[in-house]
């Protein structure tokens, strides 16, 4: 068992209900992937969604910043962003005769960066200490960034007009990749009779406060986990650094990564321990972004692990 007790347990898993509730009743039949996206979240990870433009990819992301208690920020990625416009800037002001700096949108919580592929390499690459390290070096100083601290970024797909590829350090920054897709037949339905979604999304309140978030975040952290899941991830990364079908391995960040959404999905179903299936299910949100194939086979990363890496 882990150092937390049955009741925090529980109480958690109210808690990821009742988001995932709310959630549920914006972006519907999407409920694995809302999961998957609160579980990255709480364990402290960043959040790339992709998907075509109209899939729902944005409205995800604005209801997930209304059930969190954090402040929230959105840029609007395009070619002619710069750095400067994420990370802010000094101005020289007449009346203090002084450089003042002023915090750009990077300065808070939950960063929403809207279609990030859209912007220049040069403006991606402003992300990179703040997602790695939880603060920012601007003109010589380093400026810590609000606890907590997440980047929610929207993508799309790699052969749609005017985008750039993110670069392999950036996707590795992304804990996990949730690839929306389109919606069946009776959720698109649902949309179609129902209200507007950004109408739905003014009227949803916060479900946690940030002390809540955070002290989810710990619970997170006290989670226990046996030998056997830490032996079954060990696996999985030495097949992938020793396969012929990847041309790269897995990297110490995505391990860690795994293991800690794992232990935040497994609240999900009332439990303070991981279980190798929760490895499994979350296998593809958090590998098949990271992972190149070097052989032609039409089939994703995730699913070539899964059929040669058991349980040991």
């Amino acid at each position: 068992m882990g150092n937390i007790s049955d009741s925090e347990v529980s109480d958690a898993q109210v808690k990821l209900n009742d988001m995932l509730g709310v959630l549920n009743s914006v972006v519907v039949g999407k409920e694995k992937k809302i999961q998957c996206a609160i579980a990255c979240l709480l364990s402290g990870g960043h959040l790339l969604v992709e998907g075509l433009p109209g899939e729902g990819k944005t409205t995800l992301v604005q209801s997930l910043a209304a059930v969190l208690g954090l402040s929230y920020r959105r840029v609007q990625f395009t070619n002619d962003l710069l750095p400067s416009d994420i990370l802010g800037v000094s101005m020289y002001s007449r009346e203090t005769e002084k450089f003042t700096f002023h915090p750009g949108p990077i300065f808070t919580q939950f960063l929403m960066a809207d279609e990030i592929n859209r912007a220049s390499p040069k403006t991606q690459s402003a992300l990179l200490e703040a997602m790695a390290e939880r603060q920012v070096t601007i003109e010589g100083e380093t400026r810590v960034l609000p606890v907590p601290f997440c980047v929610v970024a929207t993508q799309n797909p790699i052969d749609q007009v005017g985008v750039h590829a993110l670069p392999e350090s950036q996707l590795d920054r992304f804990l996990i990749c949730v690839r929306l897709g389109y919606m069946d037949r009776k959720s698109e339905c649902s949309v179609l009779k129902g209200e507007d979604r950004q109408e739905l999304i003014k009227d949803i309140g916060k479900v946690i406060a940030v002390d809540e978030f955070i002290k989810l975040q710990r619970i997170v952290k006290q989670q226990h986990c046996s030998q056997a899941v830490y032996d079954y991830i060990l696996d999985i990364a030495e097949f992938s650094r020793k396969s012929r079908y990847f041309s790269h391995g897995l990297s110490s960040r995505s391990l860690v990564g795994l293991l800690t959404i794992a232990k935040a999905y497994a609240i999900f179903h009332g439990r303070d321990y991981v279980l190798p299936e929760d490895v499994q299910e979350l296998l593809p949100s958090v590998i098949d972004h990271r992972l190149t194939l070097s052989v032609p086979e039409d089939v994703l990363p995730s699913e070539i692990i899964l059929s040669h890496v058991a349980v040991s």
